[in-house]
Protein backbone atom coordinates (compact mmCIF):
# COMPACT_ATOMS: atom_id res chain seq x y z
CA UNK A 1 0.00 0.00 0.00
CA UNK A 2 1.33 3.43 -0.98
CA UNK A 3 1.85 6.28 1.43
CA UNK A 4 2.17 10.05 1.02
CA UNK A 5 2.14 13.23 3.04
CA UNK A 6 -0.42 15.88 2.18
CA UNK A 7 -0.09 19.60 2.97
CA UNK A 8 -2.25 22.72 2.78
CA UNK A 9 -0.37 25.97 3.40
CA UNK A 10 -1.38 29.66 3.51
CA UNK A 11 1.18 31.74 1.62
CA UNK A 12 1.04 35.50 0.96
CA UNK A 13 0.66 36.22 -2.75
CA UNK A 14 3.73 38.45 -2.52
CA UNK A 15 5.80 35.49 -1.25
CA UNK A 16 5.11 33.13 -4.15
CA UNK A 17 8.67 33.37 -5.45
CA UNK A 18 10.20 33.01 -1.99
CA UNK A 19 8.03 29.96 -1.29
CA UNK A 20 9.06 28.31 -4.56
CA UNK A 21 12.75 29.00 -3.82
CA UNK A 22 12.41 27.42 -0.36
CA UNK A 23 10.61 24.41 -1.83
CA UNK A 24 13.27 23.92 -4.52
CA UNK A 25 16.07 24.11 -1.97
CA UNK A 26 14.38 21.54 0.27
CA UNK A 27 14.02 18.90 -2.48
CA UNK A 28 17.46 17.28 -1.96
CA UNK A 29 16.77 16.86 1.76
CA UNK A 30 13.63 14.81 1.16
CA UNK A 31 14.87 12.87 -1.84
CA UNK A 32 18.09 11.95 0.00
CA UNK A 33 15.90 10.18 2.56
CA UNK A 34 13.75 8.34 0.06
CA UNK A 35 10.98 10.67 -1.11
CA UNK A 36 9.90 9.49 -4.56
CA UNK A 37 8.09 12.59 -5.74
CA UNK A 38 7.38 16.09 -4.44
CA UNK A 39 4.66 18.31 -5.92
CA UNK A 40 3.87 21.91 -4.93
CA UNK A 41 0.74 23.59 -6.32
CA UNK A 42 -0.44 27.21 -6.22
CA UNK A 43 -4.15 28.11 -5.89
CA UNK A 44 -5.75 29.03 -9.20
CA UNK A 45 -9.49 28.41 -8.78
CA UNK A 46 -10.57 28.05 -5.14
CA UNK A 47 -14.33 28.32 -4.59
CA UNK A 48 -15.65 29.79 -1.39
CA UNK A 49 -17.84 27.43 0.62
CA UNK A 50 -20.78 28.02 2.97
CA UNK A 51 -19.40 25.77 5.73
CA UNK A 52 -15.68 25.60 4.94
CA UNK A 53 -13.23 25.80 2.05
CA UNK A 54 -9.51 25.73 1.28
CA UNK A 55 -9.05 29.22 2.71
CA UNK A 56 -10.89 28.39 5.90
CA UNK A 57 -8.88 25.17 6.29
CA UNK A 58 -5.77 27.19 7.17
CA UNK A 59 -7.49 30.37 8.40
CA UNK A 60 -6.08 32.27 5.42
CA UNK A 61 -5.74 36.00 5.87
CA UNK A 62 -6.26 38.80 3.38
CA UNK A 63 -3.69 38.63 0.59
CA UNK A 64 -2.88 34.95 1.14
CA UNK A 65 -3.21 32.16 -1.41
CA UNK A 66 -3.27 28.40 -0.82
CA UNK A 67 -0.54 25.87 -1.56
CA UNK A 68 -1.71 22.28 -2.03
CA UNK A 69 1.22 19.87 -1.84
CA UNK A 70 2.18 16.24 -1.42
CA UNK A 71 5.27 14.10 -0.94
CA UNK A 72 5.05 10.52 -2.21
CA UNK A 73 7.08 8.22 0.06
CA UNK A 74 6.09 4.96 -1.59
CA UNK A 75 5.57 3.11 1.69
CA UNK A 76 4.66 3.97 5.26
CA UNK A 77 7.84 2.24 6.48
CA UNK A 78 10.04 4.46 4.29
CA UNK A 79 8.23 7.56 5.53
CA UNK A 80 8.72 6.75 9.21
CA UNK A 81 12.37 5.75 8.77
CA UNK A 82 13.06 8.94 6.83
CA UNK A 83 11.54 11.15 9.50
CA UNK A 84 13.48 9.38 12.20
CA UNK A 85 16.75 9.85 10.34
CA UNK A 86 16.01 13.41 9.17
CA UNK A 87 15.71 14.66 12.74
CA UNK A 88 19.50 14.87 13.10
CA UNK A 89 20.10 16.44 9.66
CA UNK A 90 21.21 20.07 9.98
CA UNK A 91 19.24 20.90 6.82
CA UNK A 92 16.04 20.44 8.87
CA UNK A 93 16.69 23.73 10.66
CA UNK A 94 13.93 26.26 9.99
CA UNK A 95 15.02 29.23 7.83
CA UNK A 96 15.45 32.52 9.66
CA UNK A 97 12.64 33.97 7.56
CA UNK A 98 9.74 31.74 6.53
CA UNK A 99 7.62 32.78 3.52
CA UNK A 100 4.44 31.62 5.32
CA UNK A 101 2.98 31.15 8.79
CA UNK A 102 4.00 27.61 9.77
CA UNK A 103 1.53 27.58 12.66
CA UNK A 104 -1.35 27.51 10.19
CA UNK A 105 0.14 24.91 7.83
CA UNK A 106 -1.72 21.60 8.06
CA UNK A 107 -0.23 18.25 7.11
CA UNK A 108 -0.61 14.53 7.69
CA UNK A 109 0.35 11.14 6.33
CA UNK A 110 -2.16 9.25 4.16
CA UNK A 111 -2.43 5.62 3.10
CA UNK A 112 -3.17 5.34 -0.60
CA UNK A 113 -6.60 3.74 -1.05
CA UNK A 114 -6.42 3.89 -4.84
CA UNK A 115 -4.39 5.26 -7.74
CA UNK A 116 -4.95 5.41 -11.49
CA UNK A 117 -2.98 6.62 -14.50
CA UNK A 118 0.68 7.43 -14.87
CA UNK A 119 2.27 9.82 -12.38
CA UNK A 120 3.31 13.24 -13.85
CA UNK A 121 4.42 15.48 -15.28
CA UNK A 122 1.27 17.60 -15.37
CA UNK A 123 0.29 21.28 -15.43
CA UNK A 124 -2.86 21.49 -13.34
CA UNK A 125 -4.24 19.74 -10.27
CA UNK A 126 -7.69 19.36 -8.78
CA UNK A 127 -7.28 18.64 -5.07
CA UNK A 128 -9.72 17.86 -2.28
CA UNK A 129 -10.04 17.02 1.41
CA UNK A 130 -13.13 15.28 2.79
CA UNK A 131 -14.48 13.82 6.05
CA UNK A 132 -15.54 10.18 5.69
CA UNK A 133 -17.09 7.87 8.33
CA UNK A 134 -14.49 5.23 9.14
CA UNK A 135 -16.95 2.40 8.56
CA UNK A 136 -17.50 3.63 5.00
CA UNK A 137 -13.90 3.26 3.87
CA UNK A 138 -14.69 0.48 1.37
CA UNK A 139 -17.64 2.35 -0.12
CA UNK A 140 -15.52 5.50 -0.34
CA UNK A 141 -12.69 3.61 -2.07
CA UNK A 142 -15.15 2.18 -4.60
CA UNK A 143 -16.57 5.63 -5.33
CA UNK A 144 -13.07 7.07 -5.74
CA UNK A 145 -12.12 4.32 -8.20
CA UNK A 146 -15.12 5.17 -10.35
CA UNK A 147 -14.31 8.89 -10.23
CA UNK A 148 -10.65 8.26 -11.09
CA UNK A 149 -11.67 6.10 -14.07
CA UNK A 150 -14.01 8.81 -15.31
CA UNK A 151 -11.32 11.48 -14.93
CA UNK A 152 -8.64 9.42 -16.70
CA UNK A 153 -11.03 8.55 -19.53
CA UNK A 154 -11.73 12.25 -20.02
CA UNK A 155 -8.18 13.55 -20.10
CA UNK A 156 -6.64 13.37 -16.62
CA UNK A 157 -3.10 11.97 -16.44
CA UNK A 158 -3.02 10.58 -12.92
CA UNK A 159 -5.25 10.51 -9.84
CA UNK A 160 -4.83 9.23 -6.29
CA UNK A 161 -6.87 9.10 -3.10
CA UNK A 162 -5.50 8.86 0.45
CA UNK A 163 -6.94 7.93 3.85
CA UNK A 164 -5.96 8.94 7.40
CA UNK A 165 -7.94 7.32 10.20
CA UNK A 166 -6.17 9.39 12.87
CA UNK A 167 -5.18 13.06 12.64
CA UNK A 168 -3.13 14.86 15.27
CA UNK A 169 -4.72 18.01 16.66
CA UNK A 170 -2.95 21.25 15.76
CA UNK A 171 -2.60 24.38 17.85
CA UNK A 172 -4.05 26.74 15.24
CA UNK A 173 -5.77 24.36 12.81
CA UNK A 174 -5.53 20.83 11.40
CA UNK A 175 -7.18 18.55 8.84
CA UNK A 176 -10.03 17.72 11.23
CA UNK A 177 -10.89 21.37 11.71
CA UNK A 178 -10.45 21.97 7.98
CA UNK A 179 -13.53 19.86 7.16
CA UNK A 180 -15.28 20.08 10.53
CA UNK A 181 -14.74 16.36 11.06
CA UNK A 182 -16.96 14.61 13.59
CA UNK A 183 -16.21 11.75 15.96
CA UNK A 184 -15.75 8.53 14.02
CA UNK A 185 -14.72 10.23 10.78
CA UNK A 186 -11.45 9.74 8.91
CA UNK A 187 -9.87 12.31 6.58
CA UNK A 188 -9.49 11.71 2.85
CA UNK A 189 -6.98 13.68 0.77
CA UNK A 190 -6.79 13.25 -2.98
CA UNK A 191 -5.96 14.82 -6.29
CA UNK A 192 -6.30 14.46 -10.05
CA UNK A 193 -3.53 15.69 -12.35
CA UNK A 194 -4.30 17.19 -15.76
CA UNK A 195 -2.07 18.36 -18.64
CA UNK A 196 -3.40 21.92 -18.25
CA UNK A 197 -6.25 23.96 -16.81
CA UNK A 198 -7.87 24.00 -20.25
CA UNK A 199 -7.68 20.20 -20.41
CA UNK A 200 -9.36 20.01 -17.00
CA UNK A 201 -12.14 22.41 -17.99
CA UNK A 202 -12.83 20.46 -21.18
CA UNK A 203 -12.65 17.15 -19.34
CA UNK A 204 -14.91 18.33 -16.53
CA UNK A 205 -17.67 19.13 -19.02
CA UNK A 206 -17.43 15.65 -20.50
CA UNK A 207 -17.37 14.05 -17.06
CA UNK A 208 -20.75 15.60 -16.24
CA UNK A 209 -22.22 13.73 -19.21
CA UNK A 210 -20.59 10.41 -18.29
CA UNK A 211 -23.19 7.79 -17.36
CA UNK A 212 -20.94 6.50 -14.57
CA UNK A 213 -21.27 9.77 -12.64
CA UNK A 214 -23.44 9.53 -9.51
CA UNK A 215 -26.98 10.74 -10.13
CA UNK A 216 -28.02 14.04 -8.50
CA UNK A 217 -29.16 13.35 -4.96
CA UNK A 218 -27.54 9.90 -4.87
CA UNK A 219 -26.37 8.68 -1.47
CA UNK A 220 -22.68 9.39 -0.90
CA UNK A 221 -20.24 7.74 1.57
CA UNK A 222 -19.28 11.21 2.86
CA UNK A 223 -20.76 14.62 3.61
CA UNK A 224 -20.24 16.59 0.43
CA UNK A 225 -21.18 19.84 2.15
CA UNK A 226 -17.99 19.67 4.20
CA UNK A 227 -15.73 18.60 1.34
CA UNK A 228 -13.19 21.26 0.34
CA UNK A 229 -11.61 21.38 -3.10
CA UNK A 230 -9.99 23.58 -5.69
CA UNK A 231 -7.85 23.92 -8.78
CA UNK A 232 -4.11 24.56 -8.61
CA UNK A 233 -1.29 25.33 -11.02
CA UNK A 234 1.84 23.27 -10.49
CA UNK A 235 4.78 25.24 -9.12
CA UNK A 236 7.20 22.37 -8.64
CA UNK A 237 7.16 18.70 -9.64
CA UNK A 238 10.25 16.58 -9.13
CA UNK A 239 8.98 14.20 -11.83
CA UNK A 240 9.58 16.92 -14.41
CA UNK A 241 12.85 18.38 -13.09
Amino acid sequence: MGYFQGFIIPVPEANKGAYLKMAQESVPLFTDYGAQRIVECWGSDLPRGKLTDMYGAVKAEKGENIVFSWIDWGTKERYFKAHQDMGSDERMEEPSEMPFDGMRMIYSGFETVGESGTSGPAGYVQGYVAPVPKEKREAFADMCKTMRDIAIDNGAIHAADGWAAGIKSGEATDFKQAVQAKAGEAIAFGYAEWPSKEAFENGAEKMLEDTRMPAPGAEMPMDGKRLIYGGFEILLDTDSQ
